[in-house]
């Protein structure tokens, strides 16, 4: 799926939040004292950390998400790394044996990466790229080689003084003196790497990742579930986000970039499959079920499959504002609520959904007094989450 250029900007008042008390998202953070975390630190050179992710031993978040930076920036970083100057050390968090995921740091690894590979993504392709590389852990050569995605990564340097360039400017990694390669190629860089000792599992991961991603590019919960719960369930997720029927529902073609909207669907399928056991922080509810969900395989993945797309073809007839509030933001709050009365009945019967969700039913949930007020404050409540569930299941009509 191709995005249009004109399209890349996001629009962040595009979702409504369901957060509606300003303290609230204080209590989504992690209890870290009852963890017992060790950091260690580990001087890779750039040969290495290249071979690591082309193996998949490093995993870079930032194959699902857009890569950021642009020629300019990558390129002073490179020409840091060809001198000798120091550069910021990379936070890694040890998952299992030989797997390592990219807490911070993510694109200057990609920067070294695209360098070494000689490639460099074109910035009206990023969403596309974005797409097409959801469930991948790296990026295949002949996408890497493909010139509608990537061009060639020449080092895009200011002067020196004026009108004499830089000696580096517009080379590739294989045009630079063998000198100058082979330092590059060695240079190490400074990586930390963080791991849980107790007790036994990474729940610890989600507090590390938040607190450790503090520079200017701060990750979102759902990019952080990204990093820490991969998974063939998650692959579903980011197919149907792509998907037009979902998007003009979104009211936006392209997906967004810190995934809220994938972050909406989950909500759909974790009050779907588990909504009976909620309890605030939704942060902590959505991680706990992410985490589930990377068991789900096989036939109960095809099911689930086929449950999400019956489910938006019963909303074909509806207009592409059906799930806005009254305010005319896409409402989290109603497609989990109505997501969960239509598919409540077919999940637990292993069948599709059968009929198209009528407009007037919608539109009655949206002004029943009850939901509303389930909607305006204390929104992750328990109690307001189950009565925007239960009305929902009351309300609802399919025909």
């Amino acid at each position: 799926m191709t995005f249009p250029a004109a399209e890349l900007e996001v629009e962040v008042n595009r979702y409504e939040p369901d957060v509606t008390e300003a303290d609230e998202s204080d209590t989504d953070s992690y209890p870290i004292d009852q963890y017992d975390l060790v950091s260690s630190p580990n001087d890779f050179n750039v040969k290495t950390i290249v071979d690591f992710i082309d193996s998949g031993v490093v995993v870079i978040p930032g194959f699902q998400r857009n890569f950021v930076w642009d020629i300019k920036r990558a390129s002073r970083l490179i020409e840091s790394l060809i001198v000798g100057l120091p550069v910021p050390q990379i936070f890694l968090y040890e998952q299992g044996r030989d797997k390592y995921l990219v807490i911070d740091g993510q694109q200057r690894l990609m920067s070294i990466y695209y360098f070494v590979k000689e490639r460099f993504p074109r910035k009206e392709m990023l969403p596309s790229l974005r797409s097409m590389l959801q469930g991948q852990s790296t990026i295949p050569e002949n996408t890497l080689q493909d010139s509608e995605y990537f061009s060639d990564f020449r080092l895009s340097l200011p002067e020196n003084v004026p009108g004499q360039p830089n000696r580096f400017h517009r080379r590739l990694y294989s045009t630079l003196d063998d000198d100058h390669q082979r330092s590059f190629y060695l240079r190490t860089i400074r990586n930390i790497v963080v791991r849980q000792v107790a007790p036994a599992g990474d729940d610890a991961m989600y507090e590390i990742f938040s607190r450790l991603n503090s520079g200017g590019m701060n990750l979102t919960p759902q990019e952080i579930r990204r990093c820490m719960f991969d998974s063939k369930f998650y692959d579903l997720l980011y197919q149907t986000n792509t998907k037009k029927r979902w998007r003009d529902l979104v009211g936006a073609q392209i997906p967004d970039i810190h995934m809220k909207d994938v972050e909406i669907l989950l909500r759909g399928f974790a009050m779907l499959m588990r909504g009976n056991t909620y309890r605030p922080s939704m942060v902590k509810f959505l991680n706990s079920f992410s985490k589930h969900a990377r068991s789900i395989d096989g036939e109960e993945l095809i099911r689930l499959q086929s449950l999400l797309d019956s489910f938006l073809s019963s909303c074909q007839a509806l207009p592409s504002d059906a799930f806005h509030s009254i305010q005319g933001r896409f409402s989290p709050m109603v497609f989990e609520s109505v997501f969960v009365a239509v598919c409540n009945g077919p999940y637990m019967n292993g069948q599709s959904v059968e009929g198209k969700i009528t407009l007037a039913s919608l539109n009655t949930l949206k002004a029943d007094p009850d939901f509303r007020s389930a909607t305006q404050s204390r929104t992750t409540a328990a109690d307001n989450v189950n009565k925007r569930l239960s009305r929902a299941k009351d309300i609802i009509v399919l025909e």
